[in-house]
């Protein structure tokens, strides 16, 4: 009876440790970091229960020569800091740089968006996009 206590013991501490690995793999660690440049189109605080702050950006690849992009792809983020999120609200319907770090996984409270937005400023070229660094 000593022994398959034992045994049970290590048992549930192996599988306890495999689920405290899997959460922070898919919830905490960061999967990528990098900068994203392109037109603030929407940016609102939404939720029932957890009110988060939710953007979109366009981002342009090609643009014709009257500065109208012609390709382009959307960039939706959530933003889990308040002060971040007030800076957006202001520059919405500007272009902008963001600095995003990429999750494996999105918890509610964070936003709805595996990417988090935790910096942002003007893109000073106009209607450009340029690498920051």
């Amino acid at each position: 009876m000593k022994k398959l206590k034992k045994i049970a013991y290590w048992i549930l501490t192996i599988v306890i440790v495999i689920i405290a690995v899997f959460i922070y793999f898919k919830y905490s660690f960061t999967y990528s970091t990098g900068y994203r440049a392109g037109l603030l189109q929407k940016f609102s605080e939404k939720g029932l229960v957890f009110k988060t702050y939710e953007g979109e950006m366009v981002l342009s690849s090609i643009q014709s020569n009257a500065n109208v992009a012609i390709a382009s792809e959307k960039f939706l983020f959530s933003v889990a800091d308040e002060t971040v999120a007030k800076s957006m609200e202001q520059i919405q319907g500007r272009h902008v740089v963001v600095h995003y770090k990429e999750k494996n996984g999105a918890l509610p409270w964070r936003g709805d968006s595996h990417y988090i937005v935790d910096s942002v400023r003007v893109d000073n070229v106009a209607g450009g996009t340029h690498n920051p660094n």
